[in-house]
């Protein structure tokens, strides 16, 4: 069961659906920002009403937008670093050694003694 966990844990499919959608929450939010803090404010004032959301004119809170693109930067380059430390530890872990000059040498007898012509 332990293996098994492990076998689901490792597929690559796995970690890129993870990694979109840990960035697709912080895009979200981003996105969300940008609408609430910028674009309704804006079309408020063009509207001379009070607040799409609350009809607050005044307040464009470009800071909560700024906020939240910094929040995605981060979750970004902290995604980026576990998606690169995950990929060195699966590279790492399929390094296959290089066989022995023995090995070699007996792989080398095998293939010409299985190459002549039998009588």
């Amino acid at each position: 069961m332990i293996r098994e966990f492990k076998d689901f844990i490792n597929r690559g499919n796995l970690v890129d659906i993870a990694v979109a959608f840990v960035m697709g929450l912080a895009f979200a939010a981003v996105i969300t920002s940008l609408t609430n803090d910028i674009i309704n404010p804006i079309i408020a004032k063009i509207f001379n009403v009070d607040d799409l959301n609350g009809w607050v004119v005044e307040d464009i809170r470009i800071g909560a937008f700024l906020v939240a693109i910094i929040n995605f930067l981060i979750v970004a380059f902290v995604m980026f670093l576990v998606i690169r430390a995950y990929n060195r530890m699966k590279t790492e872990a399929e390094v296959v050694e290089e066989p022995s000059e023995e090995v070699v040498l007996l792989t080398e007898i095998r293939d010409s003694l299985g190459a002549r012509p039998r009588t």
